[in-house]
């Protein structure tokens, strides 16, 4: 029978109906991409679900030719000849299908390369799927999948029922990821310029919204999967005790990551030091923290040791910040005459606050020369601070070689024994 349908697809199409039925198609594609064109007007949103890059790689359009040629198809339905909108149909099912499931993926998991592989299976499966249904081939598989079966209990499952209901669970939740990262842009996209609580309090509330519709969306997958949920009651009892010791540290950096973005005890922009490593806080996931360093390193420190450990968050009172320098200048120097004069020198140094203004104190009597030590602020510490400690030295070095003093280097005195007589 197979054989048959497809020796019947093909005469079909070589029909000489089926040049018109494929202008009739090409109409409808034309059609569909200008209500794309229009529905997005002059956004150029780049990598936008609906839209995407190019207007026909999004979501909108594939759907939209399916949705035309569907009714083409009913509408016409006694007068074609030729398989085209046959064929036409599951192409752009299949190819609509293609586009939701990897841009939602994409959007969801940007930089998860396991996404790319379920995206190309998914592609392949779905191709797969438009050729056997095509050729006539489908109902013939799905026919011996049904004809699998087993008992659970006193519900029969076969291999079909599994199938479609993996498919339906699947699809329900690339929707609810698909509407997660919807809101989730929207929340972090109307947080205030500048405010650092604003934007992770707008965290917060995407990592919440978007936990909540994978729950939601996960308990209406294993309904389309037909599992019964009021069963699973006394299983997930055994399982959430075997899961709450087991995993009990991821379990620990979500809620810690939660109770982070609520106390605002860290936000994100603020200046840290964890575990030796400083940087700016860039991120704040469900999972972990994401720091960046000065030198451009990034470090992923686990929630739970962002609440349990000691952390210096050096932006939490104001981004002011002490730094310090020492020089030395040979024994005999008039000291009380150059401190104003250096100290003048460094709040000159761009950066260097004024308010608090620098400061300079004889701080030792060193073995080789009088020993100055330095204290300035700073407002931007995120800029660097070896480039402004280095611009605070060059000024001192030119003071001190502008008025002749010297800066010492290590002397050391050595006595010759006498030699003994002859």
């Amino acid at each position: 029978p197979a054989a048959g349908d497809f020796a019947a697809l093909l005469q079909g199409l070589l029909h000489r109906s089926a040049a018109l039925e494929a202008l009739g198609l090409l109409a409808v594609l034309v059609l569909a991409w200008l209500v794309s064109r229009a529905v997005r007007g002059r956004e150029t949103a780049a990598g936008s679900i609906w839209f995407g890059e190019r207007l026909v790689d999004g979501v909108l359009f594939p759907l939209l030719a399916l949705l035309l040629a569907v009714a083409v198809r009913w509408g016409l339905n006694e007068h074609l000849i030729s398989p085209v909108f046959a064929v036409a149909v599951p192409i752009l099912m299949s190819l609509a299908v293609i586009r939701l499931v990897v841009k939602v993926l994409h959007r969801a998991f940007p930089s998860s390369s396991a996404m790319r592989v379920v995206e190309r299976s998914i592609s392949w499966l779905a191709w797969i799927t438009v050729v056997a249904w095509i050729t006539g081939l489908l109902p013939l598989v799905l026919r011996e999948l049904d004809s699998v079966t087993w008992t659970l209990g006193s519900t029969r499952i076969s291999v079909r029922n599994l199938l479609e209901g993996l498919l339906a669970a699947g699809l329900v939740l690339v929707l609810a990821l698909w509407v997660s990262a919807a809101l989730e842009a929207r929340l972090l996209a109307g947080a205030e310029p500048g405010r650092a609580d604003s934007l992770s309090v707008r965290k917060m509330a995407a990592n919440a919204l978007r936990a909540l519709l994978m729950f939601i969306g996960l308990m209406l997958a294993l309904s389309a999967a037909g599992i019964d949920l009021t069963a699973l009651g006394v299983l997930g009892g055994a399982l959430g005790v075997g899961l709450g010791f087991g995993l009990q540290k991821l379990a620990a950096n979500y809620v810690s990551g939660f109770v982070i973005l609520a106390e605002r005890s860290m936000r994100i922009g603020d200046l840290v030091r964890v575990d030796n490593f400083e940087g700016r806080i860039t991120d704040i996931t469900t999972r972990y923290t994401k720091i960046r360093s000065i030198n451009g390193r990034e470090s992923l420190v686990p929630n739970e040791m962002m609440i349990t450990q000691r952390i210096e968050n050096l932006s939490l009172a104001d981004n002011n910040m002490l730094l310090t320098t020492v020089v030395q200048v040979a024994y005999g120097t008039d000291v009380a005459a150059l401190l104003p004069v250096l100290r003048d020198v460094v709040a000159g140094v761009p950066r260097v606050l004024a308010e608090p203004g620098p400061g300079v104190n004889l701080s030792a009597f060193a073995a080789d020369g009088l020993e100055l030590t330095f204290g300035f602020w700073i407002g931007d510490p995120e800029n660097g601070q070896v480039n402004v400690r280095t611009d605070v030295n060059l000024a001192i070095l030119a003071a001190l070689n502008e008025r002749g003093i010297e800066i010492p280097f290590p002397q050391r005195v050595v006595h010759a024994a006498a030699r003994p007589s002859a």
